[in-house]
């Protein structure tokens, strides 16, 4: 089991100064390397309080210049809002930066208030996503680039620098629609979940065995492909403490999305969300008892963690966890703290484990 740290940058409302949240944010993101962390992951958002983490390559470039082991994933990068000759020139800068640490993580995103930002149609975003994907690959093994499809026309183009590793950075997938595990599956992608998002046991397992039959049906080993799963994580020194610290901000959350999310254009609602009638709906309604013991959420101490984590690694097969503890402003010494119970304890006794 790998464990990799994720931070959206929120910023809830009179919370504090963006350029606080950026310092503390970096230095969560710095110790997670001293801390024995395996990824930092780094996402995309827009236009909220609910993250301002608006370039993962950016980020992603300030922390390789500070770290010299951890690898660097985008956690996601939205295609949809990005040319893709340009995210793959900047995963190879981070690539070649980094001594070849960089993974690219990929999504169409979620958000109906992003896609306005940007003025694209979120209904054409599937068709987008899957032109993009075969540009980055193809712009990172070809050399010159040329492609032509509905959304992207390119011409006999140089797209410099190519990245260090070969054939090209690890590439995830984020999934949460039925399509989108296939998809990951049929292009040998890796693949990220999000366990924030309610799905039940059943249904997850069938999305999983989804994925890994398509893997097989394109000649992939699902043995050589990695799950990893976006957890709220919280550690502290005893349960009570833990409920009583993450309780607030793991809410927060919920009732923050809910108004941002919809099911996509042209899917119909709860898609993927087999927990609820929709995300919406489940963000709204969903109570902080009804979060203690689901695969939502990792809280306690750090017996418990690891208990916790153990169920979510022999039930599913995840091979990572990506620990989401910034919730809502919550205090940076809080979250160090999670991170050095997680040295001391958990990240230990999963690599004896093996």
């Amino acid at each position: 089991m790998k464990f990799g740290m994720l931070h959206f940058f929120e910023h809830p409302a009179g919370n504090k100064s963006e350029h606080q949240i950026v310092k503390e944010q970096l230095d969560c993101m710095r110790a997670a390397e001293e801390m024995g962390f395996d990824y930092i992951w780094a996402p995309e958002h827009h236009a909220s309080e609910y993250g301002f983490s608006a370039s993962p390559t950016v980020t992603l470039a300030a922390i390789a210049s500070v770290t010299k082991r951890i690898r660097l994933g985008s956690g996601v990068m939205v295609l949809p809002f990005n040319d893709p000759v340009r995210v793959a020139e900047e995963a190879a800068i981070v690539d070649l930066m980094s001594d070849g640490r960089f993974d690219l993580g990929i999504g169409r995103g979620f958000q109906p208030i992003e896609y306005h930002a940007f003025g694209v149609d979120q209904s054409k975003s599937r068709d987008i996503f899957e032109e993009a994907i075969d540009v980055i690959v193809r712009a990172w093994t070809e050399e010159p680039l040329s492609f032509k499809g509905a959304h992207f026309d390119i011409s006999r183009q140089s797209v410099r620098p190519k990245p260090l590793q070969k054939p090209h950075p690890p590439v995830w997938m984020a999934a949460i629609t039925d399509p989108s595990f296939e998809m990951a599956g049929s292009w040998g992608f890796n693949l990220l979940c999000s366990l924030v998002h309610g799905f039940k046991s059943e249904r997850l397992h069938q999305l999983l065995g989804v994925y890994r039959d398509a893997l097989r049906e394109k000649g992939h080993d699902p043995n050589q492909r990695e799950i990893g799963a976006l957890c709220m994580v919280y550690c502290s020194d005893s349960t009570e403490q833990a409920r009583q610290d993450f309780g607030g901000p793991v809410l927060w959350y919920y009732r923050n999305i809910a108004p941002r999310v919809a099911p996509s254009p042209g899917e119909p609602p709860g898609q993927g969300y087999e927990a609820y009638p929709s995300i919406r709906q489940a963000a709204r309604t969903v109570q902080w008892d009804e979060l203690l013991g689901s695969t939502a959420l990792i809280c306690g101490n750090p017996a418990s963690c690891i208990k916790q984590i153990e169920d979510l690694q022999t039930q599913y097969g995840f091979t990572q966890i990506l620990c989401w503890t910034r919730l809502s402003g919550l205090e940076n010494r809080k979250v160090l703290r999670s991170m050095e119970l997680m040295q001391r304890h958990v990240i230990p006794y999963f690599k004896r484990k093996g």
